[in-house]
């Protein structure tokens, strides 16, 4: 029988979600504000940003997810009332976290060899890895800001996340209006201003990041910093339950990455039209993810306090809001594609424009058939993560993504089949995870499953789990976010 969603459980996953959303929101803010601006300096700009941002998150995805997925432990601990454990946990993700993105340097050298195995026309190629460069160098930041992010997101202080945040993305953007085009003395910079205003915003969130989370407070509580010695059975676990899905997450970005590699060779204006469909596509999707990572936070602290059924409950009341949302979404890319698309123009290239705008309405009526089933793949797949069902999640993810997707893309780039068919193809990919992660749901395997250790009666130390209201309430409620919200970190998406 169907936990049916209840007043209490909307509210419950609306406190939580919003912020999430919102944080996503700005994310998409940022994405699209430098397609914008890069769009208004010349086709091939635009181009190469969504070809290079795609690439660097094929890499980047797999040590995010993996450290992102501490939040699960976080939220699973939070659930089984063991305070201590959620500060050893994301001290093991805060090690990850500096060592791989330490490592992202050294792809700054390869960045032209890289490119390069794209096949495109070289003037593409340069803009491509002169922004993969900069991007290399976010790298750290970026996943510091993730691991940090884990201890208030998997607690259920979803506003922290939202500042820490938006604080970066809004340098970003800032800093983009001024570079990419050259304001208030500045000579345009293009793409590589794009490039710098990414490294600042991301090295600003990670500083305010550290700094709400090296409080006093939380190194009492939770053992913050004074526990994040190297635990190799906790980090083991981490790696376990959180490489699958950084795998998964790579795997299926590395075959977006190609999919939009070999429409590029179809020829610019398609591989312009993409990236702004792409781009657009956005606007539905990092919004729901910030409903699926309230989802995920609830299953695991439902599951950390052994209430499965609240935790089913939670993800069919998200499931209400991300659809809902997205339908209105979807209705705009059908009937409303030309406005969407204004804000892209250029004036660079107007017959290259032009052959742009004919294709742009099209692909977006693939994205609105294709982005309802997505608001599904989205809620199922981040409940199961939420259970640590990351193993099977990424199985499907990878599997399905290369036959379905980038084998087809590839025949229809040899044979000239068209960019529309291999389209076609990158939306039953979605389709089919959509209905598999729905079945796999509803057998209810992931009830039983958790990531952490089960909590013993012998031990002295664990206290007792928090009650279902308290689970998924008490820390989001706690007096964490009245001290971010007036602390001077926090006055200063995606």
């Amino acid at each position: 029988m169907i936990a049916r969603p209840t007043v209490q459980s909307s509210k419950e996953l609306w406190r939580l979600a919003w912020p999430f959303i919102l944080s996503q929101s700005c994310w998409t803010l940022q994405i699209v504000v430098d397609r914008i601006l890069l769009s208004q300096q010349s086709i091939e700009d635009i181009g190469a940003g969504i070809s290079a941002v795609i690439l660097f998150w094929s890499v980047l995805s797999l040590f995010q997810w993996t450290t992102m997925y501490a939040s699960t432990f976080v939220a699973q601990y939070t659930g089984a009332g063991k305070p201590s454990r959620v500060g050893e946990v994301v001290g093991q993700a805060m090690w990850f976290a500096a060592l791989t993105g330490l490592g992202f340097l050294l792809l700054v050298p390869l960045a032209d060899p890289i490119v390069a195995l794209s096949g495109h026309d070289p003037d593409l190629q340069h803009r491509e890895a002169a922004y993969l460069r900069y991007l290399c160098f976010s790298a750290l930041p970026f996943l510091v800001t993730t691991a940090a992010s884990s201890f208030f997101g998997g607690r259920g202080q979803s506003t922290v996340v939202l500042v820490i945040n938006a604080t970066g993305i809004l340098v970003n953007v800032a800093l983009a209006f001024v570079l990419i085009q050259g304001r208030f003395g500045f000579e345009p910079m293009g793409i590589v201003g794009a490039g710098w205003a990414t490294v600042i915003g991301s090295s600003t969130s990670a500083l305010v990041g550290l700094g709400l989370l090296l409080r006093p407070r939380f190194i009492t509580e939770f053992g913050i910093l004074r526990g994040w010695g190297f635990d190799r059975e906790l980090f083991g676990r981490l790696m376990y339950f959180g490489l699958p899905q950084g795998i998964g997450a790579s795997l299926e970005t590395l075959a977006y990455s190609i999919f939009l590699i070999f429409v590029g060779n179809f020829g610019k204006e398609d591989l312009a039209a993409t990236g702004i469909a792409c781009t657009l596509n956005l606007l539905a999707f990092l919004p729901m993810m910030g409903v699926g990572q309230a989802i995920e936070v609830l299953v695991g602290r439902y599951l950390g306090a052994d209430q499965p059924t609240e935790a089913e409950r939670a993800t069919w009341t998200g499931l209400i809001f991300s659809f809902a949302a997205t339908l209105l979404v979807a209705i705009l890319y059908v009937f409303a594609p030309g406005l969407l698309v204004v804000p892209f123009e250029t004036k660079t290239d107007p017959v290259g424009w032009a052959a742009v705008v004919e294709r742009v309405p099209l692909l977006l009526r693939f994205v609105a058939v294709y982005c309802l089933f997505d608001s599904l793949n989205l809620v199922f797949s981040f409940a199961l993560r939420g259970a640590g069902d990351t193993r099977f999640v990424t199985l499907v993810s990878v599997g399905i993504s290369w036959p379905v997707m980038v084998l087809p893309t590839y025949l229809a780039w040899q044979f000239d089949w068209g960019m529309y068919v291999a389209w076609a193809f990158a939306s039953l990919y979605i389709i089919l995870l959509a209905l598999i992660f729905f079945f796999r749901f509803m057998h209810g395997g992931w009830k039983q499953m958790r990531v952490i250790e089960m909590p013993s009666p012998l031990l002295d130390d664990v206290e007792e789990p928090l009650s279902a209201e308290n689970s998924a309430i008490s820390s989001h409620l706690d007096d964490g976010d009245s001290v971010i919200a007036s602390s001077p970190d926090a006055a200063g998406r995606g």
